[in-house]
Protein backbone atom coordinates (compact mmCIF):
# COMPACT_ATOMS: atom_id res chain seq x y z
CA UNK A 1 0.00 0.00 0.00
CA UNK A 2 1.23 3.37 -0.71
CA UNK A 3 2.09 6.07 1.98
CA UNK A 4 1.54 8.93 1.80
CA UNK A 5 3.93 11.76 2.43
CA UNK A 6 4.28 14.44 5.14
CA UNK A 7 3.56 17.56 3.11
CA UNK A 8 3.70 19.49 6.53
CA UNK A 9 7.06 18.88 7.53
CA UNK A 10 8.18 19.55 3.44
CA UNK A 11 6.32 22.63 3.92
CA UNK A 12 7.95 23.89 7.10
CA UNK A 13 11.60 22.94 6.00
CA UNK A 14 11.15 24.64 2.36
CA UNK A 15 9.71 27.99 4.41
CA UNK A 16 12.32 27.73 7.09
CA UNK A 17 15.02 27.77 4.08
CA UNK A 18 13.47 30.95 3.04
CA UNK A 19 13.39 33.45 6.02
CA UNK A 20 11.15 36.58 5.51
CA UNK A 21 11.52 39.49 7.31
CA UNK A 22 8.20 40.79 8.28
CA UNK A 23 9.49 43.74 10.12
CA UNK A 24 9.06 45.78 6.93
CA UNK A 25 5.52 44.29 6.36
CA UNK A 26 4.46 45.55 10.28
CA UNK A 27 6.13 49.32 10.11
CA UNK A 28 4.08 49.28 6.92
CA UNK A 29 0.87 48.32 8.38
CA UNK A 30 1.44 50.43 11.65
CA UNK A 31 2.41 53.54 9.62
CA UNK A 32 -1.13 53.25 7.23
CA UNK A 33 -3.15 52.24 10.41
CA UNK A 34 -1.42 56.23 11.64
CA UNK A 35 -2.13 57.62 8.47
CA UNK A 36 -6.05 56.57 8.38
CA UNK A 37 -6.43 57.27 11.96
CA UNK A 38 -5.26 61.07 11.33
CA UNK A 39 -7.29 61.37 7.51
CA UNK A 40 -10.09 60.20 9.92
CA UNK A 41 -9.76 62.68 12.23
CA UNK A 42 -10.02 65.29 9.46
CA UNK A 43 -13.33 63.59 8.11
CA UNK A 44 -14.74 63.58 11.46
CA UNK A 45 -13.68 66.98 12.27
CA UNK A 46 -15.07 68.28 8.90
CA UNK A 47 -18.59 66.84 9.44
CA UNK A 48 -18.90 67.88 13.09
CA UNK A 49 -18.22 71.91 11.73
CA UNK A 50 -20.99 71.13 8.70
CA UNK A 51 -23.62 69.80 11.01
CA UNK A 52 -22.95 72.75 13.30
CA UNK A 53 -23.26 74.71 10.28
CA UNK A 54 -26.19 73.14 8.98
CA UNK A 55 -27.92 73.58 12.63
CA UNK A 56 -27.25 77.18 12.73
CA UNK A 57 -28.34 77.52 9.40
CA UNK A 58 -31.87 75.79 10.19
CA UNK A 59 -32.04 77.50 13.65
CA UNK A 60 -31.27 81.26 11.75
CA UNK A 61 -34.71 79.80 9.25
CA UNK A 62 -36.71 78.89 11.70
CA UNK A 63 -36.35 82.27 13.57
CA UNK A 64 -37.17 84.13 10.23
CA UNK A 65 -40.14 82.01 9.78
CA UNK A 66 -42.32 83.57 12.52
CA UNK A 67 -42.10 86.90 10.65
CA UNK A 68 -43.97 85.23 7.40
CA UNK A 69 -46.63 83.40 9.50
CA UNK A 70 -47.78 86.38 11.65
CA UNK A 71 -51.29 87.25 10.71
CA UNK A 72 -51.40 90.55 9.23
CA UNK A 73 -54.62 93.13 8.54
CA UNK A 74 -52.98 94.56 5.43
CA UNK A 75 -52.58 91.91 2.51
CA UNK A 76 -49.44 93.69 1.00
CA UNK A 77 -47.94 93.13 4.81
CA UNK A 78 -47.49 89.24 3.55
CA UNK A 79 -45.97 90.07 0.47
CA UNK A 80 -43.70 92.46 2.61
CA UNK A 81 -42.84 89.57 5.18
CA UNK A 82 -42.46 87.04 2.30
CA UNK A 83 -39.89 89.32 0.09
CA UNK A 84 -37.76 90.11 3.30
CA UNK A 85 -37.78 86.35 4.32
CA UNK A 86 -36.13 85.63 0.89
CA UNK A 87 -33.71 87.91 1.10
CA UNK A 88 -32.47 87.03 4.84
CA UNK A 89 -32.35 83.84 3.40
CA UNK A 90 -29.83 84.11 0.17
CA UNK A 91 -27.84 86.25 2.86
CA UNK A 92 -27.47 83.34 5.21
CA UNK A 93 -27.41 81.03 2.53
CA UNK A 94 -24.42 82.73 0.59
CA UNK A 95 -22.76 83.33 4.17
CA UNK A 96 -23.17 79.18 4.72
CA UNK A 97 -21.80 78.08 1.95
CA UNK A 98 -18.64 80.16 2.48
CA UNK A 99 -18.69 78.67 5.13
CA UNK A 100 -19.07 75.05 3.93
CA UNK A 101 -16.55 76.33 1.28
CA UNK A 102 -13.58 76.64 4.01
CA UNK A 103 -14.65 73.83 5.71
CA UNK A 104 -13.95 72.04 2.60
CA UNK A 105 -10.51 73.65 1.99
CA UNK A 106 -9.58 73.07 5.33
CA UNK A 107 -10.28 69.25 4.62
CA UNK A 108 -8.64 69.58 1.46
CA UNK A 109 -5.27 70.97 2.74
CA UNK A 110 -5.46 68.88 5.93
CA UNK A 111 -5.31 65.98 3.11
CA UNK A 112 -2.99 66.89 1.39
CA UNK A 113 -0.56 67.57 3.87
CA UNK A 114 -0.70 64.49 6.01
CA UNK A 115 -0.70 62.72 2.33
CA UNK A 116 2.73 64.61 1.15
CA UNK A 117 4.29 63.73 4.39
CA UNK A 118 3.20 59.89 3.85
CA UNK A 119 4.60 59.96 0.96
CA UNK A 120 7.61 60.90 2.40
CA UNK A 121 8.07 59.05 4.88
CA UNK A 122 7.18 55.71 2.18
CA UNK A 123 10.03 57.24 0.27
CA UNK A 124 12.10 57.53 3.10
CA UNK A 125 11.58 53.62 3.97
CA UNK A 126 11.54 52.47 1.08
CA UNK A 127 15.26 53.74 0.48
CA UNK A 128 16.20 52.32 3.92
CA UNK A 129 14.95 48.60 2.66
CA UNK A 130 16.60 48.79 -0.20
CA UNK A 131 19.88 49.41 0.98
CA UNK A 132 19.65 47.16 3.66
CA UNK A 133 18.76 44.64 0.86
CA UNK A 134 21.58 45.57 -1.40
CA UNK A 135 24.20 45.53 1.89
CA UNK A 136 22.40 41.88 2.27
CA UNK A 137 23.15 40.75 -1.03
CA UNK A 138 26.65 41.83 -1.33
CA UNK A 139 27.28 40.25 1.93
CA UNK A 140 26.33 37.11 0.64
CA UNK A 141 28.03 36.84 -2.83
CA UNK A 142 30.96 37.95 -0.93
CA UNK A 143 30.74 34.65 1.09
CA UNK A 144 29.40 32.67 -1.37
CA UNK A 145 32.77 33.73 -3.86
CA UNK A 146 34.96 33.37 -0.97
CA UNK A 147 34.03 29.39 -1.18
Amino acid sequence: MAKTQDFTAMMKDMMGAFPVDTSAMEEAFKNTAALNEKLSAVVLGAAEQSSEISSKWTKDALAKMSGVSKAQTDPSEYAKSATDFASASAEVAAENMAAFAEVAKKVQMETVELLMAAGKDMGEEASAAVKKATSEVTTAAKKAAAK
